[in-house]
């Protein structure tokens, strides 16, 4: 089936450029790009990227299950599946306890990466912002981590004695800016810097260091789209068609690609040029208070006394566990957690109901309707039936609702159970399954379109070094 999906395009690439020898392969890396915008709406402001794409296979690329920065860059890196990663997302429960967490980091990733293999082979990488990366683990190259790491106190590099290079040459790194807040106008200040900041540090080493892959993740991109979707989506419910913040979007693309032009400057043309995203994104139609709605299905038992108005967080409920079947998490995806007994500390359910139990709330789940009553086309995921195997502290659903266009809200004490906006802060826009995918190749002389999954892309990385051989236990195919 593989095979198939890309044999027009394998023998189209194979007739125009033949066996091309590889010296160099340039990832560029932009969190949450659509194809909607990258290929088509923006492109004409995007003469940089465009000239990639007049020479290139490209399309949209569907993302993993959950459809989220973590863990999504690190399965493309890996070609391995959140569950055999046993990464669900930025957050984790803790043996099964009702509240401790642990915070996903590059520390609780065992599988190999595209690097490790290459290294591996004596070939050199350079690593710039690719999720999860903090702390910095030892490569054969040169690595500066990524959005989760504290602040530049830390030490973020490898080798330890990069980081006084960046210092050097930008002054304080910057890793990642908060997007969630009303001040808009420091959103954009704080994200061009970071921005020309992690240019100007890629220019660096691209010019100073010895490298056969290059790979880094702006994740800028993403806060721009969050922060100021409704200012540019007519379709919003909360737009704001004449606001000043209008263009901030089309404007971060073209700083974008300016940047990027700026840096292709200085490969050369025997150079593969890669452009990839983690998942899309698109306009945010509210969100779903899914545990006050586990409340109203009697599935979550507490003893507060909540108030409309007066928002609460689920850590801060004193929930009855002896009469709990369920609870959720938040996110632009919702985890869902039964009551198990045996498995969690006051658990209810009896391991021969688990099945009915589950089936019985995810087809609730499933029958949920908009606040007018419309239909919601809400997709809920059993780890184990979409994963070969699932590790780690997985949950017992994962829950899209109404396609990803409602966020999940964790907290209570709403008025209704559909939210306007986010419940964590000013949030425009939730994930789409499908980011984007391009690869020019030395020697391509059109364009191809193809569609691909974000498990393609490490079997195509190691491929285009000989090293195929490493990929049979991937979930993708690669496509040269």
């Amino acid at each position: 089936m593989f095979q198939n999906r890309f044999e027009k395009v394998l023998s189209v690439i194979k007739s125009e450029i033949g066996d091309v020898m590889i010296e160099r392969v340039f990832v560029i890396g932009l969190d949450s790009a659509p194809s909607e915008l990258l290929f088509n709406e923006f492109i004409d402001d995007l003469p940089n990227i465009k000239k990639i794409l007049e020479k290139s296979i490209y399309g949209p690329m569907k993302s993993c299950i959950p459809a989220i920065t973590i863990p999504a860059w690190i399965c493309m890196a890996t070609g391995k599946t959140p569950g055999e990663l046993g990464l669900y997302g930025f957050r984790h429960r803790k043996n099964n306890s009702y509240k401790d967490i642990w915070i996903a980091h590059s520390l609780m990733v065992k599988e190999k990466a595209v690097w490790d293999y290459l290294g591996e082979k004596g070939y050199k990488s350079i690593l710039v912002g690719v999720p999860p990366s903090y702390p910095p683990k030892k490569i054969n190259g040169w690595l500066i981590s990524c959005f989760i790491t504290p602040d530049s106190s830390v030490n973020y590099a490898y080798p330890p004695e990069l980081k006084s290079e960046v210092e050097n040459l930008v002054g304080e790194y910057v890793f990642d800016v908060v997007f969630r807040k009303e001040d808009r106008d420091r959103v954009i200040e704080e994200v061009w810097e970071m921005t020309e900041k992690r240019f100007e540090v890629i220019k660096y080493l691209l010019q100073e260091k010895d490298w056969d892959l290059f790979w880094f993740v702006e994740i800028g991109l993403d806060r721009i789209h969050h922060a100021f979707w409704k200012y540019f989506d007519e379709n919003h419910h909360l737009h704001e068609p004449n606001s000043k913040y209008k263009n901030v979007i089309r404007d971060y693309y073209k700083l974008l690609d300016r940047e990027i032009g700026k840096t292709l400057k200085l490969i050369n043309e025997d150079t593969v040029i890669a452009i990839v995203s983690d998942h899309g994104i698109k306009r945010m139609k509210g969100a779903f208070a899914v545990n006050q709605w586990l409340i109203d299905e009697g599935l979550l038992k507490v003893r507060n006394s909540l108030s409309a108005g007066k928002m609460i967080k689920f850590e801060e409920l004193d929930v009855d566990w002896s009469k709990t079947v369920a609870w959720a998490w938040g996110g632009y995806y919702s985890r869902v957690f039964l009551n198990v007994k045996g498995r969690e500390p006051n658990g209810v359910i009896r391991l021969s109901e688990y099945d009915r139990v589950r089936d019985e709330v995810a087809e609730a789940i499933k029958s949920i309707r908009g606040p007018n009553g419309e239909r919601w086309d809400t997709k809920v995921y059993y780890p184990e039936d979409i994963y070969p195997t699932a590790k780690g502290d997985k949950p017992d659903m994962m829950v899209y609702f109404d396609d990803l266009y409602w966020r999940a809200a964790g907290t209570l004490g709403h008025p209704s159970n559909y939210l306007p906006e986010n419940d964590t802060g000013p949030d425009d826009a939730v994930h789409s399954e499908y980011g984007v995918f391009a690869l020019h190749l030395p020697g391509m002389n059109e364009s191809r379109v193809v569609d691909t999954t974000i498990y393609d892309f490490a079997p195509t990385i190691l491929k285009l070094f000989g090293m195929d051989d490493v990929t049979v236990s991937m979930r993708g195919v690669s496509l040269v």
